[in-house]
């Protein structure tokens, strides 16, 4: 690590380029996974074990919602850190399914992965519409369920998140044990490690569960949610059904309205 004046040159020159920087999580200037200048969680190494948290599947119509989360030990830090993690959206599909592969291997029973079906999500959503509630109060149910599931295997402090919303979002949602931890949300929370560990795998759920449901429909349902998306929509619905619909998309999306 650059000490002195050199150092703190190399932090600021970091900071003020890492929007354009693709590189691997926690991999800047002090292997801390930030340097926002703010004193914050961002320019501080984080003590282990922590818990990281992501989700996918959120701007995409067809597939589920998936929230991954992975506990990052002293043990498998640095082994975590040699696979060359990233933010999963800045991987290939075919290399984010890889990569997953080999987290998993070295996280043994020290990663969740909360896999919401489109039938579950629409349920939800609209058990959440009702009581005034919007997607961030959903992802939040998502984050805090995966969080709690992984303290219940390994005692830990310390959890960090992206931030989608507000900070109490989460927070409302965790049970008793969830609450007895610091829960870190940063925009931008995949440069740290375990948050990009946890972003990978829940994109190789939603890629797997994604293939399965084109199978199931006999026809290629696209990721995100753009034109292509829109004629795929369409195709489905004069296949299967308008009925249908519910098993394979997320309904409140606009693009309901182009599909039907």
């Amino acid at each position: 690590m650059i000490q002195g004046r050199a150092g703190h040159l190399l932090q600021v020159i970091l900071h003020v380029l890492s929007p354009f920087l693709d590189e691997p999580a926690e991999s800047a200037a002090d292997g801390s996974g930030g340097g926002n200048g703010s004193g914050g969680a961002g320019t501080r190494k984080l003590p282990l074990p922590h818990i990281g948290t992501d989700e996918s599947g959120k701007g995409d119509y067809f597939g589920p919602l998936v929230v991954g989360g992975v506990l990052v030990e002293t043990g498998t830090r640095e082994r975590l850190v040699t696979l060359g993690i990233r933010d999963s959206k800045k991987l290939g599909d075919a290399t984010c399914r890889k990569l997953a592969a080999e987290i998993r291997r070295i996280c043994v029973g020290k990663y969740r992965e909360v896999i919401i079906p489109p039938e579950r999500y629409n349920t939800l959503y609209e058990e959440f519409r009702r009581e005034g509630r919007n997607l961030n109060h959903l992802l939040a149910w998502g984050h805090a369920r995966t969080i709690e599931s992984l303290l219940e295997g390994t005692p830990c402090r310390l959890a960090v998140t992206d931030q989608f919303g507000n900070e109490s979002y989460i927070r409302s949602r965790l049970m008793k044990k969830g609450r007895e931890i610091e829960l870190i949300q940063e925009h931008r929370g995949e440069r740290y490690l375990a948050v990009a560990a946890a972003s990978i795998l829940a994109r190789d759920r939603f890629l797997e569960y994604l293939e399965r449901l084109s199978g199931e429909a006999g026809l290629i349902l696209p990721k995100g949610a753009s034109a292509p998306v829109v004629a795929a929509g369409r195709k489905y619905v004069a296949r299967h059904g308008v009925e249908k619909l519910p098993s394979v998309a997320k309904m409140h999306y606009k693009t309901t309205a182009q599909v039907v």
